[in-house]
């Protein structure tokens, strides 16, 4: 078994099915699970996606906001078994992929124009269709691959049964 399948079936394995469309310059809220000593509790962190990053089981995503006049980060691992929930509130019109710029600017400074879109397209996004091609997608190819190591093992039990009827022969 090479590297590169054992690699797309562990990330099959762990990947989270439904993850919702955002884009750097959109604000979320992101409810993460945070464990303190023997409780358990969701929390809420709501600001601007200024970073995504990674790809795979260890694609993550930065949060800013600004709390009591001083800017607060967070990092999420996108496919955290500890990340609850992610919902978009706005959705932000932003021509760079990082904005970092955001670090230096204060107050309304820091607002980000709003993407306008149509209803069809956030009915669209509310009803998860646009997941539906990349959840098949994904689910075809780990069909495929393991279709294709069942046919691999039979065949080697095969050749194996052969040689062994053999040596009885002989």
């Amino acid at each position: 078994m090479d590297k590169g399948k054992v690699l797309r079936e562990y990330q099959a394995r762990y990947m989270k099915r439904r993850v919702p469309r955002f884009h750097v310059g959109d604000t979320v809220e992101v409810y993460y699970r945070i464990k303190e000593g023997e409780k358990e509790r969701v929390q809420r962190f709501q600001g601007t996606v200024i970073r995504r990053s990674g790809g795979g089981t260890a694609e993550t995503f930065t949060v800013r906001r600004i709390v009591a006049g001083e800017g607060v980060e967070r990092i999420f691992p996108l496919h955290s078994p500890n990340l609850v929930d992610i919902k978009v509130v706005r959705f932000g019109r932003v021509r760079r992929a990082r904005l970092y710029y955001l670090r230096e600017r204060v107050g309304k400074a820091t607002r980000v124009r709003e993407r306008i879109l149509s209803k069809e397209r956030l009915a669209q996004i509310a009803e998860g269709e646009e997941f539906a091609e990349v959840v098949a997608h994904q689910e075809a190819e780990v069909g495929e691959e393991a279709e294709q190591e069942q046919a691999g093992e039979s065949e080697e039990a095969a050749a194996e049964g052969a040689g062994e009827a053999e040596k009885l022969k002989s």
